[in-house]
């Protein structure tokens, strides 16, 4: 992602210098001084990133055309698939209609950027006569085109297919961030569904058992316990939620407690000291549950005896530091280490699957850390960031 950023930048700088000494260079009546230049470049070449970062098609392609042509200054310039042509703005645009097929801009292959002369149109009142196309390439492979006509009053110029490629260059590498947080979403969809088929058996089985347990006699807690068992499930299996509050999180983890107590009785003690502050922090749905299960079953279930689950949320400026403890047996650095990769058997209930996503939303900086020794219990800490662009409780 970073090598993409830096190349976007890249392109995004060259194409402004190229479209300032082109709006400088072209012969006007009154030239703005030419900081003046910079920052219309900028401007028109910036206009373009809400619109294509949501990838390509003709809605995107229709927003972001008018900028391109101001970018460029060409008479004419459209955007393709690798069928037909998204949009187009400019003189002679009513020619270019969306859906019409590139017929008449082949002519120089697709994997280099070219220059069609004398373009025939079905309609010969088109001034348009020489194209510069530019190919789109996102992750090896061609997306479409962006074109930039120049009409029979005008000579084409070095500066002209100069200015279409490092366009083309920028479409691109927008295009490329649309596709990589595209698939970085499915991929932390694929996540979560992979956690919530780990969870289901072991949880549910337990949970049940808890709720059977107190049907002849405790009824009235055996409903309290189906009604927790519900909100739970509701929350860990509902798909359209992939951010929420930390409160929302600790409101189903304290459901998700009730019912483990109801299975260990006065063995599982819980403690929660949370600070008010934490409490707005943003993160993906089924982060903190993940690891009290865990320290429910490698803390508790595994020993015979008392245990404790503790869970703290502090503030930390920027951030907000949640830990989750138990004094069970711990481990040793090697088994952390293969829990956190997702390593051996029995490694953790979603450990792995938890620091996955954290790093995917929030960046390397994030995810978890497992302190363990043998025989000393252990503390998981997840820390995330109060504000991160984009990642919105729902």
């Amino acid at each position: 992602m970073d090598v993409l950023l830096g190349a976007f930048i890249g392109a995004l700088v060259a194409l402004s210098a190229v479209a300032a000494w082109r709006l400088v260079a072209r012969p006007r009546g009154v030239l703005s001084p030419a900081a003046g230049m910079r920052e219309t470049a900028l401007h028109a070449a910036t206009a373009t990133l809400p619109h294509l970062r949501r990838g390509l098609d003709r809605r995107s392609a229709e927003k972001a055309v008018e900028h391109l042509r101001a970018l460029t200054a060409a008479d004419a310039v459209a955007l393709t698939d690798t069928d037909s042509i998204l949009a187009a703005a400019g003189v002679g645009a009513s020619h270019l209609r969306p859906g019409a097929p590139l017929d008449a801009l082949h002519g120089g292959g697709d994997d280099r950027i070219h220059v069609v002369d004398g373009l025939v149109w079905p309609d010969p009142s088109c001034p348009l006569q020489t194209a510069v196309v530019a190919p789109l390439v996102v992750q090896g492979e061609r997306v479409g085109s962006f074109v930039t006509f120049t009409a029979t009053s005008r000579r084409l110029t070095p500066e002209d297919t100069r200015a279409a490629g490092e366009a083309a260059s920028l479409v691109a590498a927008q295009v490329e961030l649309a596709v990589v947080a595209s698939q970085g979403e499915r991929l932390a969809e694929a996540e979560l569904r992979a956690l919530r088929a780990q969870i289901s058996p072991h949880f549910i089985y337990n949970a049940l058992a808890a709720v059977a347990s107190h049907i002849h006699d405790a009824p009235d807690e055996a409903r309290e316990l189906l009604t927790d068992f519900a909100e739970f499930t509701r929350y860990a299996f509902r798909g359209e939620r992939p951010y929420v509050t930390l409160a929302d999180e600790l409101r189903y983890v304290e459901s998700y407690l009730r019912l483990e107590q109801a299975r260990f009785g006065d063995r599982l003690v819980v403690r929660l000291v949370i600070a008010p502050e934490a409490l707005q922090a943003v993160v993906p749905v089924l982060s903190v549950q993940p690891l009290v299960e865990n320290a429910v079953r490698h803390g508790i279930e595994s020993r015979p005896g008392t245990g404790t689950v503790e869970i703290r949320a502090e503030d930390h400026g920027a951030d907000v530091v949640v830990e989750v403890r138990d004094d069970g047996p711990g481990m040793t650095d090697v088994r952390a280490g293969a829990a956190l990769a997702g390593a051996g058997a029995g490694g953790g209930i979603g450990l792995s699957n938890v620091h996955r996503r954290m790093q995917q939303t929030f960046g390397e900086g994030y995810g978890l850390e497992v302190r363990s020794a043998a025989g000393g219990g252990t503390t998981i800490v997840m820390t995330v960031p109060k504000f991160r662009a984009g990642v919105r409780a729902t």
